[in-house]
């Protein structure tokens, strides 16, 4: 009986050693060989040298300076891909999907109290105004047209269908807003 338990305590150990064998081995690879893994870490080496010397060998005054587009920030963000739109003091983030699918995410920034304005006055939305107020009919240079193909753009405050139109609703820190291309 004793040596049951020896056996089945030594098999859950040798188990969970592999467990955590293979989750090491997993982790320290990430999805890489050594050789892709040591070619990544001198790249993040070459490039935080080539960073350090850029601050540090500022031309001298006289001396003519060329900036390449690569040393140009751009308005997107690499890490998130969030596009910049607008100005004003108030921000929040609205998306945009696409009749493919597709999703395009901004951080507008305005000075407006709805929505609706904000985004108009970002240019990401168009419409025309009818007894409910704004029918939007093109976000993000995409048009919708009910008419011909049953699409139309479909407003979401935090992944929920909205209840009333962009042009009503107050922006309020922290939510997030979206149109979706559906069909009817």
């Amino acid at each position: 009986m004793i040596t049951k338990i020896t056996k089945k305590l030594s098999s859950f150990v040798l188990c969970t050693a592999l467990i955590v064998a293979m989750a090491f081995t997993t982790a320290g690879c990430n999805g890489k060989s050594d050789d892709a893994a040591s070619k990544d870490a001198a790249k993040t080496e070459s490039s935080a040298q080539e960073n350090d010397s850029t601050q540090t060998d500022a031309p001298a005054s006289g001396e003519d300076s060329q900036q390449t587009d690569a040393d140009v920030p751009d308005e997107t963000s690499a890490q998130d891909d969030v596009k910049t739109a607008g100005e004003g003091s108030t921000k929040f983030l609205f998306t945009v999907t696409d009749p493919d699918g597709n999703e395009t995410a901004f951080e507008v920034h305005t000075d407006k109290e709805t929505v609706g304005e904000a985004l108009s006055d970002a240019g990401l939305i168009e419409g025309e105004e009818g007894q409910y107020g704004l029918y939007v009919t093109s976000v993000n240079g995409i048009t919708a047209d009910y008419d011909s193909d049953g699409l139309y753009w479909a407003f979401y405050i935090n992944d929920e269908y909205a209840t009333q139109g962009v042009d009503l609703v107050t922006i309020t820190e922290g939510d997030t807003y979206s149109f979706k291309a559906e069909k009817a």
